[in-house]
């Protein structure tokens, strides 16, 4: 540790800037000129208040006799003014560019003109120095040309964005006539008004190669809804999901690499950051402005994220060796900051009020305008800080960003409270966390079922069947088996955990409705017309009442698809049904002349039309899904239903019965002009269209051809579900797709009646794999996003409630720490805890993969790299410290720890033991067990005191004692217990049920 670093600056940005170099070992003293209140508690730091900035002869001066290593520039002034020029010449390393590098930022202008001259993908636009012909220019352009902006550097406030021409003509005689931002306004560019979302990408740079840093988005405005009027920036999150990974490396390519390299042709070689504000717009990533510094307020929440050494990063761009570094970023963790800015701001600016509630322990508080006044820190400037938040997903990090500032107070302290929600959607669809297979349903354990039982199938095959497994019914061909009859399909299906709905909901007239529509309409995609249908009923004992509501489901169902409900089966099993439950099974048949059987697939080519029919909502598969998003959420099906048209319940809703198709196809399918039909099931989109596809063609679909229910936009934002498993899994709006060629296009639409139709894709042409890829939905991800804002706030809602910080000491296969993990990700246990850090003595254990799935940090610190017990503890405490553990969980941990790390953790430090304790302490508690020749044993929670197993009993849970147990079986069976109890007692220590006086007894509140 030896290198003297200059910082020069002080907002926000060089607060986080000294904030990440302070972490560097190479680095000794970071003197920061002039810095503020909150820059100087940072380690390392020493404020140089007296250092003339702009006098870059000075800079120099106080640099070679203070043995500066590294300049660091923040703001862009100074690099405009050529400080870099000054230092280089003098021999000192600065990481900026020089003052010709600068005019990316500081001329608009030339800008501009560079981006044109080396097509760079920016606005359209035109320069002026008179107002008049500036103004003829916005009334008279082929484009919106409401853009506004003063050439020159203007502090961040020279852009102006209009409403309409009037206000456009009105920005140009302010800056042009009135010269309200000085020189700076000398000359006005006149831009393009772009539509799209804001993206910023910076980049590292040392002249040759570019490294980009996570994508983030700024937000400018004022107030909530991106409205009032525009600021340095009230708040930003990274990374930013709106721009995508083919939409970074085109980015990277064509416009940060380009604008290095063609600067560098120019012999203005560019050294630091380079920023890219973007506007993503139809036609790909295009260039609002450049700037030749971190941004700010860009720069609070990137840095966190960053895992390489600052300084090594700055040193190797300033030595032209950025090639042969690897930059690392924190995975799956988001960062959103929320500015706290002043009163009046951002007309005006309030100083000298005193700022209470700062040292929050879950947010980092990087400072933009403070000061100490009697031994206070105060407001001194418009934007006073910045609360900055980080978690494994988005929505959690916005809510925490967002509460820190509700904590610390000032005087007429303000802060936007939507920060982040607009890339809250989109983060969900491009790596949400919940599953179907996490909910119980694996659809690739069904897929290998299948195959499996073929073989076995294969060996009952008798004359007359046609086809095999996967279709959507049964065939028969009545002729082929001796009889001159049509073909009869056969179909059978039931409703799945819709069931557990109605009979929660006491609703059970309608759930007949989806048992019919989900056999007819599998027959259907054979072109079958259904000609009779037969139902099973079980229950543990038959209430008369609603088993009749059932069959007039069925009853109605049967009735709206044309078919004869001819028989059915009662069945009464009081030692397999719960009492209340019942379960429904159907059965139908249908007929189809041979000659109009579907699918055709042989008969399907590229530029067929996809006709798709809306479905009336998640219909009657994905209910696994659907309960366990209302139970992450804590919410019951008698909630309202946010999405609602008519203020019905969450249950209400998702009863809404399954749409029957018979009648509306009927005739357009007689009429042979369908080539295929796919009822869109379990599986969703991309699974059950492939299976009506032949060898070698695809389906494209485009979102914004039919109606996406907002159903699924809820379910996609509270349960944080990705877009492809939203669409293997839900119908998403479509209940039937049709393929029919081109010609027959307008034929068949006019034969469909009584449902919304629309086309809505085409056939193609694709390699010849048979997976999910047969099945592309263009602009799902925009529709969704759109879909989805409405919701974000209330999803916002949930992660406000404050939950203990757990970090959680592990040394093998992690089956407690799952426990743990399944019970704090369940709100509907109200445990009260988050699990925020996993710490393993081991590497490569199974435990670290089942926190790395459910996107939990992990540190592996080995014991064997200490020299003593004590030592390795205190590394495991400064590990805990550091991610602001509030209790700690021992999960299968096998070491010992010392009597000074459990002082230091007394009351927060909890166990799960295999035995009832006091009995049978220690290791092999099991063996001790079947020893000791007792019958029954258990688990136990407690305290974890000096002595072994030693604590204050939190709960226990009994196990019996089998005849001819040996210790592995009774281990598993005490497993299970512990699963339970765990959970249990981290509740009432989390929740501040129970609490550890100093005799260390338990204190149990009312």
């Amino acid at each position: 540790m030896s290198a003297n670093v200059l910082v020069i600056g002080s907002g926000g940005r060089e607060h986080a800037i000294c904030w990440k170099l302070s972490q560097s070992p190479e680095v000794q003293t970071l003197f920061v000129a002039p810095g503020n209140a909150g820059i100087a508690e940072v380690n390392k730091v020493q404020l140089v208040i007296d250092l003339k900035v702009n006098d870059n002869d000075a800079v120099v001066s106080w640099c070679k006799s203070h043995c500066i290593d590294l300049v660091v520039v923040g703001p862009e002034d100074p690099l405009a003014r050529g400080i870099t020029d000054t230092l280089q010449k003098a021999g000192l390393n600065c990481f900026g560019p020089g003052s010709r590098g600068a005019r990316i930022e500081a001329d608009k202008n030339w800008a501009k003109s560079f981006m044109q001259k080396h097509d760079i993908p920016t606005a359209r636009w035109k320069a002026f120095t008179d107002a008049q012909a500036a103004k003829k220019f916005i009334r008279e352009a082929p484009f919106r040309a409401l853009v506004v902006k003063a050439s020159g550097l203007a502090a961040g406030k020279g852009v102006i964005v209009a409403n309409n021409q009037e206000e456009a003509c009105k920005a140009v005689d302010d800056i042009l006539s009135n010269k309200c931002f000085g020189e700076a306004g000398h000359t006005v560019v006149v831009e393009e008004l772009l539509e799209g979302e804001e993206v910023s990408v910076l980049a590292f740079t040392d002249g040759k190669t570019v490294q980009p840093m996570l994508p983030s988005q700024d937000h400018k405005r004022h107030l909530d809804g991106d409205k009032g009027l525009n600021t340095g920036g009230m708040g930003a999150y990274c990374p930013c999901h709106l721009l995508s990974d083919s939409e970074l490396a085109c980015v990277t390519k064509n416009i940060l690499q380009r604008t290095v390299d063609e600067l560098a042709k120019e012999n203005c070689p560019f050294v630091g950051v380079l920023y890219a504000g973007l506007m993503v717009t139809k036609e790909g990533p295009k260039v609002l402005e450049f700037n030749c510094r971190f941004g700010d307020p860009e720069t609070q929440v990137i840095l966190p994220l960053l895992n390489t050494d600052l300084y090594h990063i700055m040193q190797a761009c300033c030595a032209g060796t950025l090639q042969k570094l690897q930059i690392e970023w924190q995975k799956e963790t988001y960062a959103v900051g929320v500015v706290m800015a002043s009163k009046g701001y951002p007309q005006s600016s309030s100083k000298g009020d005193v700022i209470t509630g700062l040292n929050l322990p879950k947010c980092i508080t990087f400072h933009s305008g403070t000061a100490i006044k009697n031994n206070a820190m105060v407001t001194n400037g418009g934007r006073v800080l910045i609360a900055v938040a980080l978690a494994s997903d988005l929505a959690m990090a916005a809510a925490q960003a967002t509460k820190a500032c509700s904590q610390i107070s000032f005087p007429g302290a303000q802060y936007r409270s939507d920060i982040a929600h607009k890339g809250i959607a989109r983060s969900m669809l491009y790596q949400g966390l919940l599953t179907y297979k996490q909910s119980g349903v694996d659809i690739t354990a069904g897929d290998e079922f299948v195959k499996r039982i073929k073989p076995l199938v294969a060996q009952t095959h008798r004359v007359g069947e046609i086809g095999g497994l996967g279709g959507f019914g049964a065939l028969f061909d009545v002729a082929a088996a001796g009889y001159r009859d049509p073909i009869l399909v056969s179909g059978t299906d039931g409703v799945g955990t819709k069931l557990k709905i109605a009979q929660e909901m006491n609703i059970h007239n309608t759930i007949g409705i989806d048992l019919v529509a989900m056999c007819v309409n599998d027959i259907l995609a054979h072109g079958a017309e259904p000609l009779f249908f037969l139902d099973y009923f079980a229950s543990s004992h038959l209430d008369v009442d609603v088993a009749a509501q059932v069959v007039a489901g069925i009853a109605e169902g049967c009735r709206q698809a044309g078919c004869g409900l001819v028989g059915g089966e009662t069945a009464e099993m009081p030692g397999l049904y719960a009492p209340g439950d019942y379960d429904l099974a159907g059965f139908t048949v249908g007929a189809v002349e041979k000659t109009k059987m579907l699918p055709r697939t042989q008969n399907i080519v590229a530029g067929d039309v996809v006709i798709g029919l809306s479905s009336s909502g998640v219909h009657s598969n994905g209910f696994s899904l659907v309960r366990k998003v209302l139970e992450k959420r804590g919410l019951k099906f008698h909630d309202s239903a946010p999405f609602s048209c008519s203020g019905k319940s969450l249950g209400e809703e998702f009863l809404t019965p399954t749409k029957i198709y018979v009648k509306s196809l009927l005739k357009v399918l007689q009429s042979g002009r369908v080539k295929a039909l796919a009822h869109i099931t379990g599986g969703g989109l991309t699974e059950n269209i492939p299976r009506v596809l032949p060898p070698g063609l695809a389906v494209r679909l485009n979102a914004q051809k039919w109606n996406v229910l907002p159903v699924f936009a809820w379910l996609a934002t509270m349960g944080g579900i990705s877009e492809s498993e939203l669409l293997r899994t839900f119908n998403c709006g479509l209940g039937v797709i049709l393929i029919v060629s081109a010609e027959h296009q307008s034929e068949v639409l006019a034969n469909i009646t009584e449902d919304s139709v629309s086309v809505v894709g085409c056939v193609e042409q694709c390699g010849s794999e048979r997976d999910t890829s047969l099945v592309v939905v263009d602009n799902f991800v925009s529709v969704m996003e759109a879909a989805m804002k409405p919701y974000v706030p209330s999803l916002v809602k949930y992660h406000v409630p404050d939950r203990k910080r757990v970090g959680v000491l592990i040394s093998g296969s992690g089956t407690n720490l799952q426990a743990l993990i399944d019970a704090t990700n369940d709100l509907n246990q109200g445990i009260g805890a988050e699990i925020v850090l996993v710490i393993s003595n081991k590497a490569g254990v199974a435990g670290i993969t089942r926190a790395e799935n459910a996107r939990i940090p992990t540190k592996v610190i080995k014991h064997g790299d200490f020299p003593s017990r004590l030592e390795f503890d205190m590394a495991l405490h400064a590990a805990l410290t550091n991610a602001n553990i509030d209790i700690v969980c021992l999960a299968g941990f096998m070491r010992v720890l010392t009597a000074e790390f459990v002082k230091l953790w007394k009351g927060r430090l909890i166990n799960i033991h295999p035995s009832l304790l006091p009995s049978f302490k220690g290791t092999h508690a099991h063996r001790q067990v079947l020893e000791a020749g007792v019958r029954v044993t258990g688990c136990t929670a407690h305290f974890v005191e000096a002595d072994i197993d030693a604590g204050a009993i939190l709960a226990q849970e009994t196990v019996p004692v089998e005849i001819g147990d040996t210790e592995e079986i009774l281990q598993e069976r005490v497993k299970v217990a512990e699963h339970r109890v765990f959970p249990q007692a981290l509740k009432l220590v989390a929740t501040g049920t129970v609490q550890l006086n100093q005799e260390g007894k338990l204190v149990w509140q009312k």
